[in-house]
C-alpha cells in the first residue's frame, strides 16, 4: 500500500495553498544561502510537509500562514507525540524538528510571521555518540594492507591510487566527500590545500610529506594524463571516483584485519582528530583541521581520548596487569 504521506513532499501539493509560496521561497532559501546538500534538503522539505499534514489534520483546516503564526507549545508537543506514534527513534524525530525550527527561523528572518512558541520545546534527548577511532598502527596496516588487496586484484595504478585516497583521509582528516571532489591542481600549492567542505566553507589544511608522496606515487602510475582542472581520483573508465569503491576496499581490508565494523573511511578522520589530540594537539586547532563549524563537535574527541589513554595505561602500566 503506498505511503499517503508520500505525496505531499510535492510542493505543489493542494493540500496547503496558502502556503505554497512560503515554501518555495524556504526551499530556494535553502539551496542558494544555507547551500545545504541535495539529501538534507530533500528531507527537510519532505519534513516540513509531514508536519503540515499534522497541521491540517490537527486544527482541521488547511494551515495559513495566521495558524501556523497562533500555534502554542503544546501543538508542536503534540506533533512529536505524532511522529513517536508514527515510530520514529528521537534521532529521526529530532532530525524532524529540526527542519520544523529552521522553517520558522526562517518565516521570522523573512518577516513572513513571527512565533516563538517553537523555542519553549525542547527536541528529544540523543544519547551522545561517540567518534570510533581506530589505533595508530590499524590505520597504517589499513592504508598498507589495501594497497595489496588492490594490487592483487587489478594492478598498481589502482593500488596506489587507494593508497592516497586513505593517506589523506588519515593524514588530513578529510571527509571522503572533500577527498574524492578534489581536483589535481588542489594539491599544487607546495605543502598546503584548500579543502571546500560542507555547505562549500573552504578551509586550508597542511600535507604532511608522506601524504604528497603518496599523491605523487598515485598520479605518476595513473594511465590518464591528469591536468589540474581534472578529478584527481579517477576510477578505471576515468570519471571521478565513486565513495562506494574506497568503502568497498575498506571493507575487504577490516575483513582480512580482523577489525570492527566500525573501522570505515570515515574512522580514519577521526582516527586523525583523535591521534593529533593524543599527541598533545589543542582542540581550536584540530577544530579548524577538521573544518567544523561550532567546537562542542570536536570536543567530543576529548572523551575518545581519555578512553584511549585509560585503555593505553590499563595494558601498559606493570600495576595495572597484577
Amino acid at each position: 500500500m503506498p505511503d499517503p504521506m508520500a505525496q505531499e513532499t510535492k510542493l505543489d501539493n493542494h493540500l496547503y495553498p496558502a502556503l505554497r509560496p512560503v515554501i518555495n521561497r524556504w526551499s530556494d532559501y535553502l539551496v542558494s544561502e544555507k547551500r545545504v546538500s541535495k539529501h538534507t534538503h530533500e528531507a527537510y522539505i519532505r519534513d516540513i510537509c509531514f508536519f503540515l499534514s499534522f497541521i491540517r489534520d490537527h486544527l482541521g483546516a488547511s494551515p495559513t500562514k495566521r495558524a501556523l503564526e497562533k500555534l502554542n507549545p503544546a501543538d508542536f508537543r503534540s506533533y512529536l507525540a505524532s511522529r513517536r506514534r508514527d515510530g520514529l527513534s528521537p534521532a529521526s524525530m529530532a532530525r524532524s524538528f529540526s527542519a520544523v525550527r529552521s522553517f520558522f527561523k526562517y518565516l521570522r528572518k523573512s518577516g513572513e510571521l513571527e512565533n516563538d512558541s517553537i523555542n519553549a520545546v525542547n527536541s528529544p534527548k540523543l544519547k551522545k555518540r561517540m567518534p570510533r577511532p581506530i589505533s595508530e598502527d590499524a590505520a597504517k596496516r589499513t592504508i598498507n594492507e589495501v594497497g595489496n588487496f588492490a594490487k592483487e586484484a587489478t594492478n598498481d595504478w589502482i593500488a596506489l591510487r587507494d593508497i592516497a585516497v586513505l593517506t589523506l583521509l588519515y593524514g588530513c582528516g578529510l571527509r571522503i566527500s572533500e577527498a574524492l571532489s578534489l581536483n589535481v591542481g588542489d594539491l599544487d600549492k607546495g605543502d598546503i590545500m584548500t579543502v571546500r567542505g560542507k555547505r562549500d566553507k573552504e578551509r586550508l589544511v597542511p600535507l604532511l610529506p608522506a601524504v604528497v608522496e603518496a599523491v605523487e606515487n598515485y598520479i605518476r602510475a595513473c594511465p590518464k594524463k591528469l591536468s589540474p582542472g581534472d578529478a584527481l581520483f579517477i576510477g578505471v573508465r576515468g570519471k571521478r571516483l565513486n565513495a562506494r569503491n574506497v568503502q568497498l576496499a575498506m571493507q575487504k581490508v577490516r575483513i582480512a584485519l580482523g577489525l570492527p565494523a566500525s573501522a570505515t573511511p570515515h574512522a580514519l578522520r577521526h582516527s586523525f582528530a583523535t591521534h593529533l589530540l593524543t599527541a598533545g594537539g589543542d582542540l581550536r586547532t584540530i577544530q579548524e583541521l577538521l573544518g567544523h563549524a561550532d567546537l562542542s563537535t570536536t570536543q567530543h574527541y576529548t572523551d575518545v581520548d581519555t578512553a584511549y589513554l585509560m585503555d593505553v595505561y590499563n595494558n601498559a602500566h606493570p600495576s595495572a596487569k597484577k
